[in-house]
């Protein structure tokens, strides 16, 4: 009997050989430890406990889902709270959320294929298209609906396979058409349970009730989570075994055959109905009928439905399976969709406003801009409304080890949930703003922060979407954005006077007197002392020091804090935060701009001697001494630098937010360092690619030296072996794409040169560029490839998204800001109040 190693495109194909001649599962780690393998035995309990060691699943989604829900009591009985979000990737199922938008119950659900010969595995023997199932006659999509089609490269097989979540309920349907295009090819359904975010402390089991066959998943605790599968198509056999051990996978690689039948991974102790500890990461696979053809027949098909369904119980969770199974494929999928008089996904679209207008201005018909939309709402928490997270994603899943529950991106980050609320402005949706901006009340530190003393009024580094904290550090950019988005709210008439005045004393006062003096911090691992403008933590929330974008944003949050105190009749505040914004802006240069670089905009590499370049920005420095050699901190494997050779992008937020104009001589020299592509590999942070109609585009980096990422040499995620090591690199993020976009246009604005020409050449180049990082599934990754080093074992091509977070949402949010920019023909973001104010 073969397991055929790869039937997958050229970019998979190493990893599946890798998979192939070591024996690893689909469900395994690649560092896994095997377990040895099960042998048929009388008892109806697996063994092999605990089976292999459960890692999450490959990070580029290429979909995400979840039911639309709307805030209003009434609009809610029409469409009750469906708590359940899922995530797509190469092809199948993959990490799928239940209660809380960071609680996975669920690594990947597939099907293994055998046939006359072979054995396939669903995820790696198969070539993948993705489509939305409902989309208007541009083809936008209209919801977050999706139809899979996975073909075997022999032309074996084909599965079609329609997702989506159930509005009425806590379940998520799956229309399943199997065709089969010769005799004796059997689909079978495997489940690699996750229950309450984490794949080491699963039971499994199967129940064989008369019309009720199910198979269940929960942990050992005595409350646990509870998933349930149901189809109604019956199965020829099922089974629950470990992973690695005595799971259906391996079964079915001896010799073609589902010869186990084990009921559980557990076994229920008599006294109490309590099962033992028999716990580990288990898998459950269900045999389904060979489809048979007839004389006449070309081929056969399976046409059939399976549903997962969650809940606090058993009973809950099977009760929720079966009436969206009783509801039916049409009915759920209407609902979901808004079709009729439910509320569904086309409805929240028609609500934005200015999708209409924006569309205009793209080069796609608007179809990233709609799937940005639903991306960006359909990463909001659902029991703690305007929550908005990060990336529905673990980045580089498959590698990560998921013994203990992480959130991964899935988590409030106050930096990219400014960005998020901004783009919801963009869009028209004012209500998703502002109920974000409420939100963040939650995550400020207090004196009633769990574990915190000190000074109050910053915002916390990262939480999960109930406010438990997870990250300590300050990020002072983290605590001006409250700010900036309290005033652009108050600005268009979101807040009124009354509400701003509220949360000023309740929120805004404490932020920005933090701001102006900041203070002792005790939390967790950090007792410090702050001192702005200096920073614990950049937005890359990696090094100390003084930061040209979080300046930027202190001094714009300033700014805006001393507007909104006047309306709160706080004149003395007013004047502080504006006088120490004004003195924090005549400090700049001193503290961030060398005069004694070693960066030329020509030459490839240092410079040396005593050759003085144009003055220019530093990514960072660490004591405000630019032209000395300071060094920054080691980081994600690289070993820190002297400061001037680091390089990054982040001064542009300089004049997005009007503390620069875009023509100050100092910026454009330091931008013209950005560009210089002849720079090594180690400090380069521009690199090339081609958009759809052949055109180029520029993508950028974070910075110099940046570590976060793929290892050059061995081909290694991030950190896979358990540490950083030298050769990792960070790759272009295609969000400078954007920023860079808008600096473009602001140049263009101060300088007079906005013709219609201008207008279209930035939108063909920027916004193009943009919607040419999107995956099939429109969805906008963290990083993309950048070409350098070893292409990892899927064989990355040039721009596409790398398996770091897809899709992020602050990449989704500089998507509909950039052409909101352009369609306004003004920076979106931009604070005219912050302009006026330091040219006085």
């Amino acid at each position: 009997m073969i397991f055929r190693p790869s039937n997958l495109p050229v970019q998979f194909s190493k990893t599946i050989l890798t998979i192939a001649v070591t024996g690893f599962l689909s469900a395994c780690s690649p560092s896994s430890t095997q377990t040895e393998p099960a042998k048929p035995i009388a008892s109806n309990i697996a063994t092999g406990a605990p089976g292999n060691e459960p890692t999450w699943a490959f990070a580029g989604k290429t979909g995400i889902g979840t039911s639309y829900q709307a805030y209003d009591k009434e609009e809610l009985e029409k469409s009750p709270n469906s708590r359940v979000w899922f995530s797509i990737a190469q092809g199948v199922l993959t990490e799928t959320m239940y209660g809380l938008i960071h609680n996975a119950q669920l690594k990947e659900m597939q099907f293994i294929i055998t046939g006359e010969g072979f054995v396939d595995t669903e995820k790696d023997n198969t070539t993948s298209t993705i489509d939305y199932l409902h989309k208007d006659k541009m083809g936008r999509p209209l919801s977050l609906a999706y139809k899979i089609v996975n073909r075997d490269i022999d032309g074996k097989y084909e599965i079609e396979k329609h997702i989506f979540t159930d509005p009425k309920r806590d379940s998520l349907m799956i229309r399943v058409i199997f065709t089969a295009f010769e005799d004796g090819i059997t689909p079978y359904v495997y489940l690699n349970p996750h229950i309450d975010n984490s794949g080491a402390n699963d039971i499994a089991k199967v129940i064989n009730e008369p019309n009720k066959q199910q198979l269940q998943a929960y942990t050992g605790a005595s409350q646990s989570s509870v998933l349930t599968l149901r189809s109604d198509l019956v199965f020829t056999k099922a089974s629950a075994g470990f992973v690695g051990s005595s799971d259906g996978l391996t079964d079915l690689k001896q010799d073609g055959k589902m010869d186990w039948q084990f009921t559980s991974t557990s076994e229920e102790k008599n006294h109490n109905k309590q099962p033992s500890q028999n716990l580990g990461n288990v898998a459950l696979t269900a045999q389904l009928p060979t489809p048979q053809r007839s004389t006449d027949e070309k081929d056969s098909s399976l046409d059939f439905n399976l549903v997962l369904g969650f809940g606090q119980s058993k009973t809950e969770s099977l009760a929720n399976a079966d009436a969206t199974l009783a509801d039916g494929y049409n009915t759920v999928l209407d609902t979901y969709n808004g079709k009729g008089d439910a509320l569904g996904w086309q409805d929240y679209l028609a609500s934005l406003t200015q999708l209409s207008p924006m569309s205009a201005n793209t080069t796609d018909n608007g179809k990233l801009l709609y799937a940005s939309a639903l991306v960006l709402k359909a990463q909001e928490d659902k029991t703690h409304p305007g929550a908005l997270i990060a990336s529905l994603s673990n980045p580089w899943g498959d590698t990560i080890p998921a013994t203990k529950a992480s959130t991964g991106y899935k988590a409030v980050w106050p930096r990219d949930f400014y960005q998020c609320a901004m783009a919801f402005l963009a869009m028209g949706d004012t209500q998703t703003a502002k109920v974000a901006f409420e939100y963040l009340k939650k995550v400020q530190a207090t004196k009633d922060t769990p574990g915190f003393s000190g000074t109050p009024g910053w915002f916390l580094q990262k939480t999960h979407v109930d406010g438990e904290i997870e990250w300590v550090a300050v990020q002072l950019d983290q605590t001006a954005m409250p700010i900036m988005l309290a005033w652009k709210l108050w600005q268009a008439g979101v807040l009124t006077d009354s509400d701003i005045a509220h949360w000023y004393a309740q929120m805004l006062k404490p932020a920005a007197e933090f701001l102006v003096t900041g203070g002792e911090v005790n939390l967790g691992w950090n007792h410090s002392e702050i001192t702005p403008l200096k920073t614990q933590q950049e937005r890359w929330e990696e090094q100390i020091g003084y930061s040209p974008s979080t300046s930027a944003a202190v001094i714009s949050g300033l700014i805006a804090a001393s507007e909104i105190a006047k309306v709160a009749d706080d004149n003395r505040g007013a004047e502080r935060y504006l006088i120490t914004a004004k003195t924090m802006n005549n400090k700049l240069s001193k503290l961030l701009i060398t005069d004694n670089g070693l960066l030329s905009a020509t030459s490839p590499v240092p410079l040396t001697g005593k050759q003085a370049p144009a003055p220019y920005y530093l990514r960072l420095a660490p004591n405000g001494t630019p032209n000395t050699d300071d060094r920054l901190g080691d980081n994600n494997g690289r070993p820190g630098l002297d400061q001037r050779l680091v390089l990054d992008g982040g001064f542009l937020e300089l004049v997005r937010y009007g503390v620069r104009p875009a023509q100050d001589p100092v910026i454009e020299q330091t931008l013209a360092l950005i560009d210089n592509t002849q720079l090594e590999d180690q400090l380069r942070v521009k690199y090339l690619f081609t958009a759809k109609d052949g055109t180029q585009f520029p993508g950028f980096r974070r910075y110099g030296n940046d570590g976060y990422g793929e290892d050059t040499q061995t081909g290694d995620n991030y950190a896979e072996k358990g540490s950083n090591s030298l050769g990792q690199r960070g790759r272009v993020w295609p969000f400078f794409t954007g920023e860079r976009g808008h600096y473009e246009l602001a140049k263009a604005i101060q300088s007079d040169q906005l013709t219609k020409e201008k207008q279209s050449e930035l939108i063909n180049t920027y916004v193009q560029g943009m919607e040419a990082f999107a995956n099939d599934g429109l969805m906008l990754p963290e990083q993309a490839w950048d070409g350098v080093g070893h292409a990892t074992r899927y064989q990355y091509q040039l721009g596409q998204g790398t398996n770091s977070a897809t899709p992020l949402a602050w990449t989704h949010a500089e998507y509909i800001k950039l052409v909101r920019s352009m369609t306004d023909k003004q920076v979106w973001d931009h604070y005219e109040l912050v302009s006026k104010t330091l040219n006085e």
